[in-house]
């Protein structure tokens, strides 16, 4: 048998797939834009996204992660962090789609387009996404004097990737860097200090995750007299480099086109940030803003590993036809579409509560279902991606090809900004709060509707409240959502299947929905086939 015979049935390469125009979910959430415009620049970035071009490049920023260079030939500390291009050409990319933009006038819709371009943005390189969804969360604290040159920087369509004073920039980046190595994330074990120098303070202390090193700015908590305070504190001062050390970059699983550092501070300048004292507090409305975005690059994972799963089952044959056509593989696929639907309306739903921001009820939600979406679709995204790789076989294990990044990437938006444990006890503080509960039913009340097995779910959850904060409650209550939009949104035929086997039954530990009739159609639905 000659070499070409041998190949033929290798699967080629996904490329200049239409990442906005195959997208169920998508399509659903696009109506709710305030402009044709806007959807069609939506539509244009997902194609533009989707290309061989782009593909590559991600591919390229992972494979050649950032390095650190502690100091220049001639023995200076510079402290720099080297990126391979790629990185900032994804960079540019994402901030000329405004993904890193808080905005300063509410306007109907435009949390939605964004939340959608950086979903999409997800699917192709996961790294950038930090940077992004750190900047944008910054922003709202920086409004304020003495702040205002910063935050005009902030709002700019542009990339500047140079290390310089920030006001010789022409845009800025914003980090994070609140955990410490005796804390983790209990905030309150933070031993740096903060001493009054004149108009500002001097840092001293460590970081142990010092997110996106190479920003212009980060929010620190560090202790004024006791109190704990919210800093800025810039990478370059008009003099040169602030006095923060880079000890080193975090190997870490995944994530790799991303830097994050270990700090020292030795007398960092700074500015502080809000009121004396309110800086957890600061520091973790900063946090949740950044939470609803894990969702969103959860979603944005499951999504691509499921369409990578069908790419490579619509081409791969096995036992005499396609391995889409064989029954087993189609309830694998299935039950995937399933939970990257789901999971994408749920992360989408928080974006649109956070548009209501004049609706009580709507902010109360959410001020709940935050983190009960991030435990659950964070979580169910490291599962999704291992079923995905399966599907491929030995080939989905070799690093040529998607499946092993998809893989490594899952597991960090389950722990950043709040691992599975924290999420849940943030449950249980959203729901001690007055009107918190009572909203939550009333919403539940009106989305639950004539549904008899939704509403008699919503029930036994409310009579459980007491239990709210374990894992299994919050864990209900996230697909509790998932199912009633899935009810409002999905085919009737597609929400029934959902209700059946996420509702009815528990979540089930392997993915698989056997014996379901029309099993063709669910998977050509959830990515037509080219």
């Amino acid at each position: 048998m000659g070499l070409e015979q041998q190949l033929q049935n290798q699967v080629p390469d996904l490329m200049d797939d239409d990442l906005f125009g195959e997208d169920p979910a998508l399509q659903y959430w696009q109506a709710m834009l305030a402009s044709e415009e806007a959807r069609q620049a939506l539509a244009e970035y997902g194609r533009t996204l989707g290309c061989a071009h782009w593909r590559e490049q991600g591919a390229l920023a992972n494979r050649q992660p950032p390095q650190w260079r502690g100091w220049s030939a001639q023995g200076q500390r510079v402290d720099q962090v080297d990126f391979h291009p790629a990185w900032h050409h994804l960079m540019q990319l994402g901030m000329e789609q405004g993904l890193h933009i808080w905005p300063s006038e509410a306007r109907a819709g435009q949390h939605l387009q964004r939340a959608m371009g950086f979903y999409m943005q997800g699917q192709i390189e996961a790294g950038t996404l930090c940077p992004l969804t750190m900047t944008r969360a910054a922003a709202p604290l920086l409004q304020t004097e003495p702040f205002q040159d910063w935050a005009a920087r902030l709002r700019l369509n542009h990339y500047d990737p140079s290390a310089q004073w920030f006001m010789q920039k022409s845009s800025v980046l914003v980090g994070m860097g609140m955990t410490e190595m005796q804390g983790g994330s209990d905030l309150r074990t933070c031993i740096t200090e903060a001493h009054p120098d004149s108009q500002a303070f001097r840092l001293y202390g460590h970081k142990w995750f010092f997110s996106v090193p190479q920003a212009d700015g980060h929010l620190v908590l560090a202790r004024e007299h006791e109190q704990f305070s919210c800093f800025l504190m810039p990478r370059y001062t008009e003099y040169g480099l602030n006095r923060r050390y880079i000890r080193r970059l975090k190997d870490k699983l995944g994530n790799r086109s991303n830097a994050s550092a270990e700090i020292d501070l030795d007398g960092a300048l700074a500015w502080r940030v809000g009121q004396a004292g309110r800086g957890i507090a600061l520091l973790a409305a900063m946090a949740a803003r950044t939470r609803i975005d894990c969702v969103l690059g959860s979603a944005a994972l499951m999504r691509q590993a499921l369409v990578q799963s069908l790419h490579y089952c619509q081409h791969r044959r096995s036992f005499g036809k396609a391995l889409i056509d064989q029954p087993l593989m189609q309830a694998v696929l299935l039950d995937m579409s399933l939970e990257s639907e789901a999971a994408t309306h749920l992360a989408l739903f928080l974006v649109d509560l956070q548009e209501r921001i004049d609706d009580p009820v709507s902010q109360a939600v959410l001020r709940v279902l935050a983190p009960a979406a991030k435990f659950w679709v964070c979580r169910r995204a490291i599962a999704l991606c291992a079923e995905a790789m399966e599907t491929w076989g030995g080939n989905g294990y070799i690093e040529e090809g998607p499946m092993p990044r998809l893989l490594r990437e899952a597991p960090v938006n389950s722990i950043w900004e709040g691992s599975g444990n924290v999420m849940c006890l943030d449950v249980q503080r959203a729901l001690s709060q007055e009107g918190v509960g009572e909203a939550l039913q009333a919403d539940l009340h009106v989305r639950t509707g004539d549904d008899a097995e939704l509403r008699q779910a919503a029930q036994d959850l409310l009579n459980t409240v007491s239990q709210a904060g374990g894992r299994v409650w919050v864990q209900k209550l996230a697909v509790l959502y998932q199912a009633c939009l899935m009810r409002q949104v999905a085919p009737d035929a597609v929400a029934d299947l959902f209700v059946a086997h996420r509702v009815q039954q528990d979540p089930a530990t392997v993915f698989g929905l056997e014996g379901v009739e029309q099993a063709s159609w669910y998977l050509q639905r959830a990515r037509p086939r080219r």
